[in-house]
Parts: C-alpha cells; structure tokens; sequence
C-alpha cells in the first residue's frame, strides 16, 4: 500500500509539547506544500491537528525515508529537541495506518471515547487535501471508508449516547426532571470553566430562561450576552431564585453559598413549589441539609460522578462492538484497494492482445496481396473475434474479483501471464474527482452527516 501516518496524540505527548505542534486551520495549506518540498516521494496527504492530536497520513514511493523526512518537517514545526519529539511519536505502516485512521475518526481513540467533534475535524482535512490538490484516488477513498465507518460506530452502537462530562451530566439530569426544559427557568451561579461549560450546554438543550449570578457582575453581563441570557446581581440571588426551577451552582466561593435556613425561607415565598439544585462545585455550594426541606432536591457533583463513571462503563462496552465495526471496514478497504489494479489491468490486457493481433496481422499482409479489401477485413475481424474469445474467460474472472474476491496473486498472476508492464498500476491514480480507469471500482461515497473537536 506504502501508506505511512506518523504524529502525536495525549496518549504519547504532554501538553506542552502538543500545543507546539498544533497547525490552525489557516495555516494547514501552507504546511502542506512545505511538507510536500521536504518529502518529495509523498504522492498524497492529509493533515489532521486538534488540541489533542497531530497526525500525517501520507502515500509515498520511499517510506522509510519518507518518515525521516516528516519527522524532520514535524520537528522544524515545533522546534522541540529531535530526541525528546521521537519519544512522543508514533509511526503506522500500510493496514495499521487505515485502521488508526478509523479508530481516530470513529471517537475510539480520544480522550473522551465517543465525543462527535473529531469525525468533524478529520473531514475538514480530508476537506482541506482535497481543494489543496494533495489527494489522489487512494487517500480519498481511505478519507470516505473512514467516513462511512465513523456514522456505522455513531448510528450502530450507543457509544455518543451517555454524557460523560459534569457539566453536560448536569445539563442532561436537570433536562431528565423535566422530560424538557422549554419554558423552565434556569439559574447558574458561577461563572468559571464548569460553569460557562453549563450555560452552552443549557443552550443547546433548550433552556428558554437562564440567568447568570457572579460575584462580579461585569462576568455575568458578558456571559449572558453570549447566550441571550440574564445577568442578576449577587445581591438579588434570593429574589431571582423564586422565578426558576432549576438551579445548577459552580462557584469557587470557599464556603457554602446557600444554607438549609435560607433554603426553607426560600419554599415557604415560592408556596412550596418544586426547586431543583444541581451543585457541580468543589468545595460545595449548598448546604446538604437542604435536602431534608419539603420539594427541595439535590444533586451534588459525587451523585454526578457516578452517573459519568456509569456512563464511561457503558460506552467502554459499546467500544467494543464499534471496534468490531471498524475492523470490518478496514478488511473493506483492503478489498478495495486490491481491487483498485484490476481496472487497469483489463484495459492493458486488452490492448496487449490485440497490438500483437495487429502486429500479426501486418507481418502476414504480404502473404495476402491476392486478396480483395472484402476478403481482408473478414481476416481482420477473425483476428479481433478470437482475440476477444480469447481475452473474455480472464477478463470475467478478473470483474468478478473487482466485487470483492480479488487477492494480489490474481491481479499480479494475470499480468505476468500477459507480459504486462507494471506500470500501469494504482501507484499512480488519477487525482481525487478525475475519472478513473473504466472498471476500476469506485470508493465507497459516505452520506454521514457533519458530526460536530477532538476535545
């Protein structure tokens, strides 16, 4: 195959030296073309960076000197001592590669197995290669398996269906009280990370009303702006908490914000009606007692932990049957990629034949000098006849491994047998979006949708 796809991920590499490897968007295009310079036996790439991970998957002529090449060019990137970067390289070779490549678009190699923002971002590579004019027929169809592969993990398993961050636990718990959180009033104290995390998550869960308490106002104002929310003094904390039901509290305050006394004052204004707080900081908000008040529930952060850890257990289980998945469409990408030499392979059978039938034929012409031009094009059309009855057994037999049954011998047996040149194989396909040879097996299209960073 001479496929080789080297890099880093969080497995491998600390942060800091990821963040030195780390390609914007913007910058991809230009990285590629320095790559290509540095590495001139790469036929085709595709450059993958995230917070998390920067990988090259690459076609060349020379692997192994091809990897010295790309190690150097990643190196030149981030400017990290050769031998403290090697330590966090990894390299894969021909069918490793495809199937990294799977695993990596299919969520089974993240951080968190099963996030949606990776399948995204591998297909804004696969994007970028494309309009750079770095890919070829065997890259994109990888790029398009691997697609095809990641929507069967999402759709087959529940691998995505469980939340396993707080925040979003949060979010997901406070949307389970309520079967939907259309026309409910959402309070979040604090804003730090958990808790800018929650609002986007309360957003995208349809949370109509959702006010912001911080000990700075100025944070709460530019939060609420960002969501179309409402920013509430901490001063008027107790009046905003009549009008919501749900409270979701992530603040760094050393002690409790909320005591049982002010909680029972709180139920005795609101006529007893039903008040929900979710407290996701450390150290807590809430006063557990309140949950002995009448029509008060609390959920604190270890509560939240184990519905994630409960979670992480199952989609650790569902992994195990998106991995089934994925090894099936690797063995399906090699099918295919075999089968990419049988097109050529029958157009060159086909013109060898019958060269040496016109070869044949011009050597005889002499012989035939007492013959009419009816009675020569019968002899030509002989010659084309048995040529073709000739070629048709072989040539069915080699359609027929293009569905699926080809294996190397086939292909390279038939094209001894013919005395066909090598040339005319897949190591140089037509570009992405350029017909290919007539016969040649197309890559499978994937109608996988846009899943939304490699976090």
């Amino acid at each position: 195959m001479k496929l080789l796809l080297t890099g880093l991920s969080h497995h491998t590499a600390p942060l800091e030296v990821r963040e030195r490897m780390v390609f914007s968007a913007d910058s991809v295009p230009q990285a590629l073309e320095r790559l290509r310079e540095m590495a001139p036996a790469v036929k085709e790439a595709v450059l993958l960076s995230t917070c998390n991970r920067t990988e090259v998957l690459l076609r060349c002529d020379d692997p192994a000197a091809t990897l010295a090449q790309v190690r150097s060019f990643l190196q030149e990137k981030s400017g990290i001592e050769k031998s403290r970067l090697d330590r966090s390289l990894y390299t894969f070779w021909d069918l490793e590669a495809v199937r990294h490549f799977f695993r990596v678009a299919a969520s089974l190699d993240s951080m968190i197995i099963g996030e949606p923002q990776i399948l995204k971002q591998v297909k804004d590579a696969h994007t970028c290669a494309l309009r750079e004019g770095q890919l070829e027929t065997i890259l994109d169809g990888l790029c398009q398996r691997a697609f095809q592969s990641a929507k069967r993990v999402r759709t087959d398993t529940a691998i995505g269906r469980n939340p396993v961050s707080i925040s979003y636990t949060a979010c997901e718990l406070a949307r389970q009280i309520f079967g939907s959180l259309a026309g409910r009033a959402v309070l979040v104290l604090g804003a730090g990370r958990m808790g800018e995390l929650t609002l986007q998550h309360l957003v995208g869960a349809g949370a109509d009303r959702i006010f912001v308490i911080t000990r700075r106002y100025e944070r709460a104002v530019e939060l609420a702006r960002r969501i179309q929310g409402e920013a509430v003094s901490f001063a008027h904390m107790k009046e905003c908490l009549l009008q919501v039901d749900i409270v979701i509290s992530s603040t760094s305050a050393p002690n409790v914000v909320l005591k049982r006394e002010d909680v029972t004052a709180l139920m005795r204004k609101r006529r007893n009606k039903p008040i929900f707080f979710i407290d996701i900081a450390v150290p807590r908000d809430i006063d557990p007692a309140v949950n002995q008040v009448d029509n008060v529930f609390l959920y604190d952060i270890d509560d939240l932990q184990r519905v994630v850890d409960d979670n992480l257990q199952e989609r650790k289980r569902e992994a195990r049957l998106a991995e089934e998945i994925v090894e099936k469409e690797v063995q399906a990408f090699q099918t295919w990629f075999r089968n990419l030499a049988a097109g050529p392979t029958i157009a060159a059978m086909r013109k060898s034949m019958h060269d040496v039938r016109l070869d044949e034929f011009e050597r005889f012409r002499t012989r035939m000098t007492s013959m009419t031009p009816e009675q020569l094009a019968v002899v030509e059309e002989f010659g084309r006849g048995l040529v073709n009855k000739i070629l048709h057994r072989p040539m069915v037999e080699l359609k027929k491994s293009m569905n699926g049954n080809a294996s190397p011998g086939q292909v390279d047996l038939l094209r001894r047998l013919f005395g066909l040149s090598q040339e005319a194989e897949i190591d140089s396909p037509p570009r992405a979006g350029e017909p290919r040879h007539e016969g040649a097996p197309q890559a499978p299209v994937s109608k996988a949708g846009n899943e939304q960073h490699d976090a």
